[in-house]
């Protein structure tokens, strides 16, 4: 059977949008197949004008249930790095590369599944449309997926973390990449967690930094 061509994304961003128009948007979006089995669409938090956004990957399973980023396990490490930088939370716009919940099913547990760079093209023009109506001074990539959707190529968190990089496409503002917080909860209580912890803290500082200055 011939493989029947989907319409991206972008037939549901409408053009110019604010962030309150584009999270209502965002429900009817049909952009890749992740739609279908995540309870619902989760977008973003934070003040639409913030100097610093904050990008992560996609949402996990408690965020998939109460709709809000950041909620859940790794959502609790990333407070604890935002609060160690001295970054208040409430003024950051915080949201994910892609918007549904990729998981696979283990019984009645739903496991994360890294998305695909498919579904990362998908949901890009919903993240190019928050760039553009929030113009932050600062976008932080979270992880190497956050990194692909926001600079737009493969990324070495590892050799490329904390410096602040020119925004893609000579956009205004710029890029820091770090490790995603969801990595460090694998170090908990282990060796390696206060370092893990200490750059990932470091790297928020130097974005908060320059998205200061």
């Amino acid at each position: 059977m011939a493989e029947v061509a989907r319409p991206g994304a972008e037939q549901w961003v409408p053009g110019g949008a604010d962030i309150a128009t584009l999270r209502d948007a965002a429900d009817a979006c049909r952009g890749c197949e992740l739609w279908a089995d995540a309870t619902q669409v989760v977008f973003s938090e934070g003040p639409d004008d913030a100097a610093l956004m904050l990008v992560g990957e996609q949402p996990g399973d408690r965020e998939d249930r109460e709709g809000e980023p950041f909620v859940g396990p790794a959502g609790r490490v990333l407070a604890d790095a935002l609060a160690a930088a001295g970054v208040d939370p409430e003024q950051v716009y915080v949201t994910n590369a892609v918007k549904h919940f990729r998981f696979e099913q283990r019984g009645k547990r739903r496991l994360h599944k890294t998305p695909d760079v498919a579904h990362i093209r998908a949901c890009l023009p919903w993240l190019q449309a928050e760039v553009a109506a929030v113009r932050p001074r600062v976008v932080v990539a979270l992880g190497a997926t956050a990194a692909r959707a926001v600079l737009g190529r493969a990324v070495r968190v590892g050799a490329e973390r904390g410096q602040l990089l020119p925004a893609p496409d000579d956009g205004d503002g710029a890029v820091v990449v770090t490790t995603h917080p969801s990595a460090l909860l694998r170090l908990r209580d282990r060796d390696g967690w206060d370092e893990a912890f200490d750059a990932l803290a470091a790297d928020l500082r130097t974005a908060a930094r320059a998205a200061a200055a």
